[in-house]
């Protein structure tokens, strides 16, 4: 796999923790974290990765308004952003889907499976 740069959004620092270990283990990707949707709009404007797992569920912004803040941005739209959600219920991922988001990853998931999830989700060649 080619090397990436993957901004994770989500204001549970083990969430962060585990995504960095299994994407850097797996697939030698660089993670950049933010613990806010304000933080990860930044963060994105800055270092603009090849994609972003945004949490749906967090305080203050929550993953679908801090999607549609990176939407109305120039500088941050056309990122591939992955909602990374413990809401697994269809009538949710309908929802989801409906935002435009590329994709949607369940918690838990396999930190050692993630790269390949992800790889699958946004048809990038392993």
């Amino acid at each position: 796999m080619s090397e990436k740069c993957i901004l994770i959004i989500d204001d549970e620092e083990s969430i962060q923790t585990v995504v960095e270990f299994g994407l850097k283990m797996t697939a030698g990707w660089e993670v950049i974290s933010a613990s806010s949707g304000n933080e990860g709009i930044s963060r994105a404007q800055a270092d603009h990765p090849d994609m972003i797992l945004l949490d749906v569920m967090m305080p203050e912004m929550d993953g679908l308004a801090t999607f549609r803040a990176l939407q109305l941005n120039d500088q941050t739209r056309s990122i591939p952003v992955i909602f990374l959600t413990a809401k697994a219920q269809a009538s949710e991922k309908r929802l989801f889907n409906e935002t435009g988001v590329n994709g949607i990853i369940t918690k838990p998931f396999n930190a050692l499976e993630l790269a390949q999830q992800i790889c699958k989700v946004l048809n990038w060649t392993e």
